[in-house]
C-alpha cells in the first residue's frame, strides 16, 4: 500500500444503534488491518461501547451528543436507550444537528475519504463542499435493498389483495401486506423526519462514490449485481464480524453481559454437538409479556436444548414453576449475551432469529439453519431471503410489520414449539437445510480470507482510493 506517508486515512461516522454501529467498528478495523489510518467518529457513550472492541489501530475521535438542547434524558447518545415515542423523535432531530460538528472535525482531521451511514445523507454535502469523497455503509443486504426498491417502484398497497409478488426480481418473492412497512402509520413528526431522511438519502444515492456493504458477493450474486445497475458501485466486503476471533475469545462485544461467559460455556459444553437450539431477538427486538410467555412454553414443549436470550429482565412472564421445569434443558440469559461465541459453539445447531441482518449473517457464517421470526425494519425482506432464496430458513409465522410490541399478533406457543421441531428435527428437509447452511458458512469464511471475493473487494478499494488520492 506504499509509505507510511502515503497511509490512507479513511473516517468512519456511524449511526448511533448497535447494529449499524457494531458493522461499521467491524468495518474499520479491517481497512486498518490492510494498512489504512482510521479515524472513527462517534459520541461519549458510544465510545464506551466501542472502545472494548478496538485497538490501537482504530483512533476513537468525541464529539459531544446533543441531548440537553433536545430536551433528551442525559446520556441518550444511543437507539437502544430511546424509551419513549416523544424520546425518539428528539434523538432523531439531535443526530441531525451534528451537521457542524461534523463539518468541524472534517476541517481539523481532513480525511482522504469518510464512511457514513445512511441515515446520515447530509454527510455528502459536508464532505464534498471539502472536497473528501462520501461512502455510504448499508446495514442492509443487497436483496433487501432491491426489494425494497421493487417494492417502491409500484404502488402495492393500494391494490385490493392481501398478498403481492415483488416485481422485477430474478426469484418469485410474495408477501404480504401487513409485513412491509406503512410510513403512514407513523406519528406524524416521526413520520416527517424519517421521510426526509429518505428524500435525502436519495438525492445523494448516485452521487457518493460508492457503498459498502456487509455480504460476500457468492452469497448473494444476482443481487449485489442488480444493486449496482440500480443504484450505483458497491463494494461487498463482509461478512465484517468474521474479524473478532479475538473478541469472540474474550467475549465483551455488544456490552455487559448478566449471565458469566463461563457458566454459558460450562452449560455448552455438557451439550452433544448440534443438539442445541439459540434464540435471540437482537438489540431492539422487545416482545409483550404474553409473547414472551408463548415462547416459553413452546421451547418447553419442543423438547429440545435451548440458550434463550430475554431482553425484559422482569419476572412477570415466567409461567409457574418453568425455572425448575426446564433447569436440566434450558438456559435462558436476561439482558445481553456472547452471541458470537454461542453461534459458534459445537453443541449449537439451529437458530431462532428476528432477521436482522447482522444476525441473519452471524447465523449464516456459523453454517447454521434458522427459524425466522421478523419483526420490523429490513426483517421480513431477510427472511423471504432465508427461506425462499437460500433455503436455510422455517417461517414461525410472524406476519405484521410493527416496532410496538403491543400491536404484534402473538405467536402460540404451538407454533414455536413446531418450528423448533422442524429446525433441529432428523428428517430428509432439516438434513438438507443443515447441509446447506454448513455450506453457505463455509463459504463466508472463504470471502473474508486471503484471496476471497471480500478481501479482494477490501483490496481493490483501497488500491483505488490510494489512486485518487495521488490525483486530487
Amino acid at each position: 500500500m506504499g509509505s507510511k506517508a502515503d497511509h490512507l486515512h479513511m473516517l468512519f461516522f456511524p449511526f448511533m444503534s448497535q447494529g449499524h454501529m457494531l458493522p461499521m467498528v467491524d468495518m474499520a478495523k479491517i481497512f486498518a488491518a490492510r494498512g489504512a489510518r482510521i479515524t472513527l467518529l462517534t459520541t461519549p457513550i458510544n465510545a464506551t461501547i466501542i472502545r472494548p472492541n478496538i485497538d490501537d489501530s482504530v483512533h476513537l475521535h468525541i464529539i459531544a451528543f446533543p441531548v440537553a438542547e433536545f430536551g433528551l434524558p442525559d446520556g441518550c447518545e444511543n437507539e437502544s436507550l430511546i424509551h419513549s415515542e416523544d424520546q425518539h423523535i428528539k434523538f432523531l432531530k439531535a443526530m441531525s444537528s451534528l451537521c457542524d460538528p461534523f463539518d468541524s472535525v472534517l476541517r481539523d482531521l481532513s480525511p482522504d475519504c469518510v464512511i457514513t451511514d445512511v441515515f446520515f445523507p447530509w454527510t455528502y454535502h459536508v464532505a464534498i463542499a471539502r472536497g473528501i469523497c462520501r461512502l455510504a455503509f448499508h446495514g442492509y443486504s443487497n436483496f433487501a435493498v432491491c426489494a425494497r426498491s421493487a417494492f417502491k417502484r409500484r404502488n402495492l398497497l393500494t391494490d385490493n389483495v392481501e398478498s403481492f409478488v415483488l416485481p422485477d426480481l430474478p426469484h418469485r418473492i410474495e408477501m404480504l401486506k401487513t409485513q412491509v412497512p406503512n410510513h403512514n402509520n407513523l406519528p406524524i413528526t416521526r413520520n416527517e423526519i424519517i421521510m426526509k431522511t429518505i428524500r435525502e438519502g436519495k438525492e445523494v444515492e448516485s452521487k457518493n462514490y460508492g457503498t459498502l456493504m456487509n455480504s460476500f458477493y457468492e452469497l448473494e450474486s444476482e443481487y449485489a449485481d442488480r444493486y449496482c445497475k440500480m443504484k450505483g458501485r458497491a463494494w461487498n466486503v463482509g461478512p465484517v464480524y468474521l474479524c473478532n476471533k479475538e473478541v469472540i475469545n474474550k467475549s465483551t462485544r455488544g456490552g455487559e453481559y448478566s449471565s458469566s461467559v463461563d457458566e454459558c460455556l460450562k452449560w455448552l459444553e455438557k451439550r452433544s454437538v448440534g443438539s442445541v437450539v439459540y434464540i435471540c431477538f437482537g438489540s431492539g427486538g422487545f416482545l409483550s409479556v404474553e409473547q414472551l410467555r408463548e415462547i416459553a412454553l413452546g421451547l418447553e414443549a419442543s423438547m429440545h436444548s435451548f440458550v434463550w436470550v430475554v431482553r425484559d429482565k422482569g419476572n412477570d412472564w415466567i409461567p409457574e414453576g418453568y425455572e425448575e421445569r426446564i433447569k436440566d434443558v434450558g438456559m435462558v440469559i436476561k439482558g445481553w449475551a456472547p452471541q458470537l461465541l454461542i453461534l459458534n459453539h459445537d453443541a449449537v445447531g439451529g437458530f431462532v432469529t428476528h432477521c436482522g441482518w447482522n444476525s441473519t449473517l452471524e447465523g449464516i457464517s456459523a453454517g447454521l439453519s434458522m427459524v425466522t421470526w421478523p419483526l420490523y425494519a429490513d426483517q421480513f425482506y431477510n427472511e423471504k431471503f432465508l427461506v425462499d432464496i437460500l433455503k436455510v430458513g422455517i417461517m414461525v409465522g410472524s406476519k405484521v410489520y410493527t416496532s410496538n410490541a403491543k400491536m404484534r399478533p402473538i405467536v402460540e406457543a404451538a407454533a414455536v414449539t413446531e418450528a423448533v421441531r422442524m429446525l433441529m428435527g432428523d428428517g430428509i428437509e432439516a438434513e438438507e437445510r443443515r447441509s446447506r447452511a454448513k455450506e453457505l458458512g463455509k463459504m463466508a469464511k472463504r470471502a473474508m480470507d486471503k484471496g476471497g471475493s471480500s478481501y479482494e473487494e477490501i483490496g481493490n478499494l483501497m488500491h483505488e482510493l490510494m489512486e485518487r488520492k495521488k490525483l486530487v
